[in-house]
């Protein structure tokens, strides 16, 4: 495994691809398609801001939660 491709498959990890996501990556990488390695990654990005907009939004409920305890003296 080349430098690049390590640090392609370890910089996936620290961003919390999942182990498939980076499989998927690593085969795209041995079979020289930087195309579809690519698109692979755009698909992992928007897999993590789904994740990210999911938690956003747990915690404006949680935000609602405390606003409203807050009011009523609890």
């Amino acid at each position: 495994m080349g430098e690049q491709t390590g640090e392609l498959l370890t910089g996936m990890a620290d961003a919390g691809c999942t182990r498939e996501e980076i499989e998927g990556a690593e085969r795209l990488l041995q079979a020289d398609d930087p195309g579809e390695l690519t698109k692979h990654l755009r698909r992992c990005r928007a897999g993590l801001l789904d994740q990210m907009h999911e938690s956003q939004r747990r915690v404006d409920r949680m935000d609602y939660l405390i606003r409203q305890t807050e009011k009523s003296g609890r």
